[in-house]
């Protein structure tokens, strides 16, 4: 199938404000595109292209004092299978686990293991390692927190969202994301494009969606603890340790959002095959 992406950003800015901008398609999904994923700004600049330590495809630009519209319009190609199920993959014991995922067993900013250890034992620790497990974490998130666009706020942790049963899709990912570390499961936070295909629409603006990764069986598996059930067209387009690493956009000054609006839709088939 085709996906046709994009968005539209304005930010008011008070003043010259460098900003980091994580608006592009992971490179693992540059292969399936089908037209230039490239970001426009108005007025006009020339942002310095580059990759973070998680490999995402990132941006930085310094805004002009005043408005500035940053948007993009694209097509992708996607094989329009659902999340991947492995129902046998096992935990991988910690000594034998790859070095670059022991950063994914650690407390970050918006995943407290510390504080959330002793809980996540206390429900999981009886159940054998592996997929079983980490599905288990998601359906307790799934269940124990209600989704709310109301609920959302840039300074809520998965201790928050734990303790208020309240949040966004980012809330759901980062309280799995703790609870799977907190059981020896490196967890990433992954953010992309996740449209209502396959499901009946939401009656809602689109917005960008928060999932995570567990790595079970020696690779990385898909799991989504706010829909808890596989999805079709995914486009992911950054991973890190939690949100602060993969935000659409960082901000270095005083500058409001004043225009926020994202696209994400499947391109419907036409006569004979071919496709608008």
């Amino acid at each position: 199938m085709q996906i046709r992406l994009g968005y539209e950003i304005i930010y008011d800015c008070a003043g010259p404000t460098p900003m980091l901008l994580v608006l592009n398609v992971h490179p693992s999904r540059e292969g399936d595109l089908l037209s230039p994923d490239r970001i426009v700004f108005d007025p006009p600049m020339q942002p310095i292209r580059y990759r973070d330590m998680f490999g995402n495809t990132c941006h930085r630009i310094l805004a002009p004092e005043g408005r500035l519209k940053i948007s993009n319009a694209f097509l992708v190609q996607d094989p329009g299978e659902a999340d991947e199920q492995a129902p046998e993959a096992e935990q991988v014991p910690i000594d034998r686990l790859p070095p670059d995922t022991l950063v994914y067993l650690l407390g970050s900013r918006y995943c407290e293991t510390d504080r959330l250890s002793d809980t996540a034992w206390s429900l999981f620790g009886h159940m054998r390692g592996g997929w079983a497990r980490v599905q288990a974490i998601c359906g307790y998130v799934h269940d124990r927190i209600t989704f709310g666009y109301e609920y959302a706020r840039p300074t809520k942790t998965a201790w928050d969202a734990y303790m208020e049963r309240q949040g966004v899709c980012r809330d759901f990912a980062h309280l799995a994301i703790t609870l799977c570390r907190c059981m020896n499961i490196p967890a990433r936070y992954c953010t992309g494009y996740l449209g209502d295909i396959g499901v009946p629409a939401a009656d809602a603006p689109m917005d960008f969606s928060g999932w995570f990764d567990a790595y079970l069986g020696g690779r990385w598996y898909t799991f989504d603890a706010r829909h808890n059930t596989p999805r079709i067209g995914r486009i992911l387009m950054a991973r890190g340790r939690d949100a602060t690493d993969v935000a659409i956009t960082t901000t270095f000054g005083s500058c409001t959002l004043a225009g926020f609006k994202v696209i994400t839709e499947e391109v419907p088939a036409q006569v004979g095959g071919k496709v608008g």
